[in-house]
């Protein structure tokens, strides 16, 4: 009996240590967080019609919608973290459709290297195109964008606390800006505008 005892004890602590916290995985929570992710250049910033308002000027981008968009949290424990420290964080989801278009398909996020009720943690919301189903993770996804393969996008940092578990409820995203996920241009691009604007000045030069 002793013996069981010690093991229960043995496994409640193993299992607390590997306990991880929660958030609202959603970007809209009428009254608390409203922000969109769109399609277009590259851009970050809260519009008039977010939670908080800003002045950001969205006119001419497209909301992105349905499953062929997917996103992602990263994160890491604490506030204020570099943003080569945060990683992938709980499972990805999709976004809305029609009047919900931008917004997420809201769920709650388990977060992986975040304990429960952990004070503060520093999160970035990442968005891709995976219509073609080849990019299911950002792992994956963040490799094809820098190839210049899809488009995709990433907030700012931001902090978020105190983060969900025994003693709170998950948070949430307060401090997300709606932002934009966009095609990087490929290296061969870059250097056809080097040659062309090395081009001109030696035209220039010889005027």
């Amino acid at each position: 009996m002793k013996k069981l005892a010690l093991a229960t004890l043995a496994l409640s602590c193993a299992a607390s240590v590997f306990a991880q916290g929660t958030v609202v995985f959603n970007n809209r929570v009428v009254g608390t967080v409203i922000t969109y992710v769109y399609q277009g250049p590259a851009r970050i910033g809260n519009g008039t019609a977010d939670t908080p308002t800003g002045n950001t000027d969205w006119t001419g981008y497209t909301r992105i919608a349905g499953a062929g968009f997917f996103a992602q949290l990263l994160g890491a424990n604490g506030g204020g973290q570099n943003e080569s420290a945060l990683t992938p964080q709980g499972a990805t989801t999709t976004f809305r459709t029609g009047t919900g278009a931008g917004n997420l398909a809201g769920t709650t996020a388990t977060l992986q290297g975040i304990p429960k009720d952990s004070p503060l943690a520093t999160l970035e919301l990442v968005a891709w195109d995976n219509a073609s189903g080849l990019y299911s993770t950002w792992t994956q996804a963040s490799v094809a964008w820098n190839a210049g393969l899809i488009a995709a996008g990433r907030s700012n940092p931001f902090n978020v606390g105190p983060i969900g578990g025994d003693n709170n409820p998950a948070p949430t995203l307060n401090g997300l800006q709606s932002f934009s996920i966009y095609f990087i241009p490929e290296p061969s691009t870059f250097a056809l505008v080097g040659l062309s604007a090395a081009a001109m000045l030696i035209f220039r030069r010889r005027k």
